[in-house]
């Protein structure tokens, strides 16, 4: 195998499909990248894991076609060091020489023949703007479970009901939910697919530069539990999660007492100076009365801080703790200059949604819940 490259294109390359390579990969062959170079000029890089396959493909000067397998992460260190300069790569005996300028790397061939066919993704279920689908994974996958206890809900439960998109995900501690429109292949369709929500923020970071995304839900019976996604020249598949997600939009409230409107902004910043003083796992207080919220941490003896943000007030005065760092969370999400908070009582759960003017309607397309923390008062 013989080829030359632009450093930058197999930079890029290399690293978007080693992105997911296993550190400690249970069998040696699953921590490296499969090139094949083909005779009409291009080289097709593929990485698989079992769980997650990534596939890309870009142009090159092939004068031997070839396919080697070699070390993922190693190779996208290797090219993303490399001067900006054409890389060539070509094979010797059971090494992959890899020479740019005077910069020279030998790299041990792996048996290509042991490693897994890359899964086929299902059939297009239908298309997303890039950029609408990356801002609803961030917003959604925060809410996401980080632990183990119960795999099904580190996931994002996707679901698709004609034009409309429903992404949720919720860690029991908050749920949050965006809904957003799409062009589906077919007007009647329908899917639920369960996505692991790590693997699904990376998948959109690394997608959502491109003007459009192809989506395949292929569910567990038509798409052998896979979901795909393709942007340009890059095509990714994951496993789905199995399981029945809990039936948790329940916990939205069916009434509000109280809403008040505040810059995000200036929350945030608020938040995060009065919550220096809040020790781990202890809530910041909000007092919401006419024309402010005043945030308050720590009690007693220990540290405190307090802080008051101009906001409108509609309905009862109403005071609600919160963990510190979900607050922050949600009000990152909203991607609005204002933020308005729903709450029917202190120990319901209070809902957060974005708008664009002081005196605007909110925009429910995204709503983040927020379950409140006992305080002693």
């Amino acid at each position: 195998m013989k080829f030359r490259v632009e450093r930058e294109v197999l930079a890029d390359a290399v690293t978007w499909v080693a992105r997911g390579l296993p550190a400690r990969p249970p069998v040696p062959v699953l921590a490296g990248v499969l090139i094949e170079a083909n005779e009409e000029g291009s080289l097709t890089l593929s990485a698989f894991d079992y769980e997650v396959s990534a596939k890309v493909t870009v142009p090159a000067e092939v004068a031997e076609p070839g396919t080697v397998l070699v070390l993922g992460r190693l190779l996208a260190d290797i090219s993303r060091n490399l001067p900006n300069r054409p890389i060539d790569v070509t094979t010797e005996g059971n090494k992959v020489a890899v020479t740019c300028g005077s910069s020279r790397f030998s790299l041990l061939m792996m048996p290509s023949e042991d490693y897994p066919t890359l899964p086929t993704a299902p059939e297009p279920t239908g298309t997303i703007a890039g950029d609408v689908f990356t801002q609803a994974v961030a917003q959604v996958s925060i809410a996401a479970d980080r632990g183990d206890t119960l795999p099904i809900l580190t996931g994002v439960r996707v679901e698709v009901d004609g034009e409309k998109m429903t992404l949720l995900a919720t860690d029991r501690y908050r749920l949050a939910m965006r809904e957003l429109t799409w062009n589906p292949e077919a007007t009647d369709a329908s899917h639920v697919a369960l996505i692991p929500a790590r693997t699904l923020s990376e998948t959109a970071k690394a997608l959502g530069a491109a003007g459009s995304i192809e989506v395949a839900l292929g569910g567990a019976a038509g798409g052998d539990g896979l979901v795909g996604f393709e942007a340009g020249q890059r095509r990714t598949t994951t496993r789905l999660l199995d399981g029945e997600y809990p039936k948790v939009t329940s916990i939205f409230p069916t009434s509000v007492d109280t809403e008040a409107v505040v810059k995000t902004s200036e929350l945030v910043e608020a938040v995060k100076r009065v919550s220096l003083v809040a020790e781990r796992n202890t809530p910041v207080r909000l007092r919401f009365s006419e024309g402010q919220v005043t945030i308050e941490a720590g009690t007693g003896d220990d540290a405190q801080a307090s802080e008051a943000v101009e906001s409108t007030l509609t309905g009862p005065e109403v005071e609600i703790a919160f963990n510190p760092q979900f607050l922050l969370d949600g009000l990152g999400a909203v991607g609005t200059e204002f933020s308005r908070l729903s709450f029917t009582q202190p120990s319901r759960p209070a809902v957060l949604s974005g708008q664009a003017e002081i005196d605007g309607e909110a925009d429910t397309s995204y709503r983040y819940v927020l379950m409140p923390v006992r305080f002693a008062s």
